[in-house]
Order: C-alpha cells, then structure tokens, then sequence
C-alpha cells in the first residue's frame, strides 16, 4: 500500500469514527439531554473527553488531507 493509500485509508477511518461518535452523542442527547456545562465541563461519562477527542481526530483528518495533496496547513 502506498503512502497515499494508507493516509486515505486512515483518514476514512477517523471520519466514520467520528461519525460514529456524533450519532452517539445525539442519541445519548436524546435520552439524557446535555446541558452546556456538561458538553464544556463533563467530569465522568460519554461526555468526559468528547469534545477533545473529536476535535484531535478532525485536526489529524485536516492534516492527513493536506499530506495528501501536499499543501500546507496555515
């Protein structure tokens, strides 16, 4: 597999993760509802590292993007 392929392949994964994770988190919304203290400052549960774990995998799906087509993030 080529470098290419395997970023490709890579950045597919962390997007269907990621929309696993949006799924998820609307249906724990449904069910639970979220309040913005809990989504900015949740101490236990779903919604503990939430907002930092999705952000890291949409940053590293940027990047990949970027190593890609061999352009540079500003």
């Amino acid at each position: 597999m080529s470098d290419i392929a395997a970023l490709k392949k890579e950045k597919q994964e962390l997007i269907e993760k990621m929309l696993g994770m949006q799924k998820h988190f609307i249906d724990f919304e449904h069910e639970h509802g979220v309040s913005g203290k809990d989504y900015w400052a949740a101490t236990d549960g779903l919604l503990v590292n939430y907002r930092q774990e999705y952000q890291d995998m949409a940053n590293r799906v940027v990047d990949i993007a970027h190593e890609i087509v061999g352009s540079a993030r500003n």
